[in-house]
């Protein structure tokens, strides 16, 4: 719901952390910008120091990786997805707006709904997954509690921060990016405890390349798959904030707490062998008299991270044209988050994988056609004026993001499908990449023919 020029002056949302923020997808005025670049840092920090990066870490014991296999595609998939993020997050100075509002400058308007209900589905894709981990977590804690009880509570701590927004986010994930750190550094420390049993860990498995090259790919997805509205957290930044710094800052927070996760995860993994009926019962016996703190920690890491689910699905919805206020499109999600999680809980591991691998493949085209726009072309010079945000269809950008997946698809090794050329690899899965690049390219050359104007 837009508002008035009048509401916003009077609004004056600033710097107040206990005030339910007045903004939605209308651009954030100089008079509204605050907060420091170092918010990034702690921002993305806090949000991936949490069960689902925890959760990541047992797949590449699943494929049966060894640890110098494991360790690199970790950090090939972390880095990359990394940049990719902080690059998402350095246009929200610019712009003002958020992510999938950014989209329409190179979608235009109608064109950016597609986008934005597959940004739609993700985000609440997410927030299920993280509140299931998050409940096993609550009834491991709790026997006698009920799944749906559980399941309850976290929504409506979550979906509470998700109605302040932005303001109580950040602050509530740099209280995170501290408390969980700790707790973490002393479950990483129990399990290397175990540094016998760790080093002992030598699957013998042949054909790892497509093993690694799934590996690779499920890491970059899952922190890549913020990407789509990392400018939701940086919009209220001043314009003359360095991008550059906003990149570095948004990287190093993401990295750090990705890789160390997903490292900390596969340690457990190893050290409860096929006896691991689920992630955070393993955690919770691996870790012995620190069991119940372990527990707690992965709890707190999922409302960190379901916090910007919540908020950043109710902002997409707007994108989708839906005129509801923003908190109450958060109040709408978190109870479809709530039936999806009551829904899902069966069978998790083989849904979360699945469900990992198959978010990458609309998100790269897309996002390789605002890196274009944004980072080459360099269209943010004339964003105040462009026309084409308000245009119904911006056709270089759809056609690109279309030729992008179709492109992809030989290269796709998917729960339900698997590519030509993905099965002539052994079953390695690069279709994110091939989506990104040529959606770039042809982007580039469409956008040039068009003879929109650079400066």
């Amino acid at each position: 719901m837009e508002m008035s020029l009048k509401q916003r002056k009077e609004a004056r949302y600033g710097n107040r952390t206990f005030q339910v923020e007045p903004y939605g997808i209308e651009t954030v005025g100089q008079v509204e910008r605050h907060g420091s670049v170092r918010s990034q840092f702690t921002l993305w920090l806090g949000s991936n120091l949490t069960i689902a990066d925890f959760a990541l870490g047992f797949l590449p014991v699943s494929l049966g990786l060894p640890w110098p296999w494991m360790i690199l595609a970790i950090l090939l998939g972390n880095v990359a997805g990394s940049l990719l993020l902080g690059m998402s997050a350095a246009m929200g100075p610019t712009y003002g707006l958020p992510q999938l509002m950014i989209g329409r400058f190179s979608f235009g308007r109608i064109g950016g709904f597609i986008p934005a209900l597959f940004n739609y589905l993700s985000t609440i894709g997410w927030f299920a997954v993280n509140n299931i981990l998050g409940t096993f977590g609550l009834r491991v804690l709790f026997p006698q509690l009920s799944f749906w009880q559980g399941a309850l509570f976290l929504v409506v701590i979550q979906g509470l921060l998700a109605i302040y927004g932005h303001n109580l986010i950040h602050a509530y994930e740099r209280l995170m990016s501290i408390v969980l750190a700790v707790l973490f550094a002393i479950i990483t420390l129990v399990a290397l405890l175990h540094t016998r049993q760790l080093t002992a860990y030598h699957p013998v498995t042949s054909g790892l390349w497509p093993l690694f090259a799934t590996m690779v790919a499920a890491a970059f997805s899952y922190v890549g798959s913020w990407g789509p509205y990392a400018s939701d957290y940086s919009r209220y930044l001043s314009e003359r904030t360095d991008r550059r710094s906003i990149i570095w800052h948004v990287f190093g927070g993401s990295l750090i707490a990705s890789v160390w996760l997903e490292l900390v995860g596969a340690f457990v993994a190893v050290l409860a062998g096929a006896d691991a009926s689920d992630p955070i019962s393993a955690l919770h016996a691996v870790t012995g008299g620190f069991g119940a703190l372990a527990v707690i920690a992965v709890v707190l890491g999922g409302t960190a991270a379901d916090a910007l689910n919540l908020y950043s699905n109710a902002l997409t919805a707007g994108a989708l044209g839906i005129r509801l206020p923003r908190w109450l499109l958060a109040v709408v999600a978190s109870g479809i988050g709530l039936v999806l999680s009551l829904f899902g809980s069966g069978h998790f591991e083989q849904n979360y994988e699945n469900f990992l691998l198959m978010l990458g493949y609309w998100m790269t085209p897309w996002l390789g056609v605002l890196f274009t726009d944004f980072f080459i072309l360099r269209r943010d010079q004339i964003v105040k004026t462009d026309f084409r945000a308000s245009r119904s269809f911006y056709w270089p950008g759809v056609f690109s993001f279309v030729i992008g997946i179709i492109c992809s698809l030989p290269f796709m090794n998917g729960p339900f499908y698997e590519g030509r050329v993905a099965k002539i690899m052994g079953g390695a899965d690069i279709s994110f990449y091939v989506g990104f690049v040529v959606a770039g390219f042809i982007y580039y050359g469409l956008a040039k023919r068009a003879s929109v104007s650079l400066d």
